[in-house]
């Protein structure tokens, strides 16, 4: 690749962080994407799972490889002082206007499989098929499978493997590669809490929904800390109240978002049934009139990395990439819908991180509790200063991309 051809993906990278789009919203960005493919030879199909592109690389017998990279962003604002940071706005599902940015670095993944895209038309030697996955929706657990309902692999053809990587603030040079389960499965519930509701200096006329909310949000702090054993690992987090509108206002309802995170199905199963018991259980003991709703938002399955798929990959990227450090980061408890596309497929996975940190901050740590301490004082995925060191990171996941695809493709 030239350096012509990485400065335009630079650029490239800089106007789609500069342009972030919510889920199921992702028009422009899939126009940029689509042309791209176009210009490099691709047969390319807009619109798939709603705002997906999928670009096909045909070069007869051979494996066939799928490459996929989310591209929605989230409501957040940015605050990473970057000259071209987002100053976007959207209106999400609820009508709501809301700040836009790439604080998962989704635009890193775009760019990096673009180049990736590049580099594989340009190369004759392999053969094969190539199915390159632009994915809708991954932050709503909703694009995997919005795709594999509009007859992804029916369409396009089953892949043999799906390869993909997320950015996360490891230090750039740097892979993290898991054998086994990698990514954590996710839940995301609505529940609404029914009370009754009166002024506020008369709540003994009241069902305050609101004290209810507080008695159920700390009732299920108590479920992975006092209901799961300590060797299992899981996370439990309310991430939204929705109450009132006044100070002597006592509202008819609340509404808790909940999200949780497992890796056994068993202890899934636990969470979500103590989830139900609880919030059933003080409503009762409130003397609520109405049961409580409890609604899924997404449910999507642990990403577990296939073992011969993982060590394919390692030994790849041992070859192709000599200077390039690989660690384990150990099981991680964000979540990726990537597996819904191998699970969709009957395929083998293989995810792995990208290191995106400035490898300077990382200079002089040789210990691995060291470099994860200093990865645990960077801004994290979601955060609103997250910005990936794009000059460090973008050649490689570009070449991760090809190195992992070869191994499939190429003799």
């Amino acid at each position: 690749m030239t350096k012509q051809d990485i400065s335009e993906l630079f650029d490239i990278y800089r106007d789609l962080h500069a342009h972030p789009e919510l889920s199921f919203a992702e028009t422009r960005t899939a126009g940029i994407v689509a042309a791209r493919l176009r210009g490099l030879g691709y047969a390319v199909t807009e619109g798939v799972g709603q705002t997906g592109v999928v670009g096909v690389l045909d070069r007869g017998v051979g494996s066939t490889v799928l490459l996929r990279a989310d591209m929605d962003a989230l409501p957040v604002r940015e605050d990473t002082g970057l000259d071209y940071a987002s100053v976007a706005t959207a209106t999400n599902d609820a009508g709501i206007e809301v700040p836009v940015m790439h604080a998962c670095g989704h635009d890193v993944h775009i760019t990096a499989m673009l180049g990736a895209a590049a580099e594989l038309a340009a190369d004759p030697t392999w053969s094969g098929r190539l199915l390159l996955v632009f994915q809708p929706a991954e932050e709503q657990g909703a694009g995997a499978q919005a795709m594999v309902d509009d007859h992804l692999f029916e369409r396009f053809g089953t892949p043999d493997v799906v390869l993909g990587q997320h950015v996360a603030p490891l230090p750039a040079g740097t892979l993290g590669l898991r054998s086994g389960p990698a990514f954590a499965a996710s839940d995301a519930l609505r529940v609404t809490l029914f009370g009754r509701g009166g002024h506020g200096s008369r709540p003994e006329t009241t069902v305050d929904p609101i004290v209810l909310a507080a008695a159920v949000i700390l009732r299920l702090q108590t479920i992975v800390s006092r209901e799961i054993a300590g060797t299992e690992t899981a996370v439990l987090t309310v991430g939204a109240v929705h109450a009132g509108s006044a100070p002597n206002i006592i509202p008819d309802s609340a509404e808790l978002l909940i999200n949780i995170r497992t890796f056994d199905r068993e202890v899934r199963a636990t969470i979500l049934s103590a989830i139900t018991r609880i919030v059933r259980g003080e409503a009762q003991t409130a003397g609520t009139e109405r049961e409580p709703e409890i609604e899924t938002l997404h449910a999507f399955p642990l990403v577990s990395n296939d073992p011969a798929a993982t060590e394919r990959v390692r030994a790849a990227f041992t070859a192709d990439l000599p200077d390039l450090v690989l660690v384990d980061p150990g099981v991680v408890t964000g979540s990726e819908d990537i597996g819904i596309l191998a699970t969709a497929a009957g395929a083998p996975c293989m995810y792995w991180v990208l290191g995106g940190a400035d490898p300077q901050l990382f200079a002089g740590l040789s210990r691995s509790a060291e470099i994860m301490a200093r990865v645990a004082q960077q801004p994290s995925n979601h955060s609103s200063k997250f910005a990936p060191k794009i000059e460090a990171t973008l050649p490689l996941g570009i070449r991760t991309l090809v190195s992992a695809a070869g191994a499939w493709l190429k003799p």
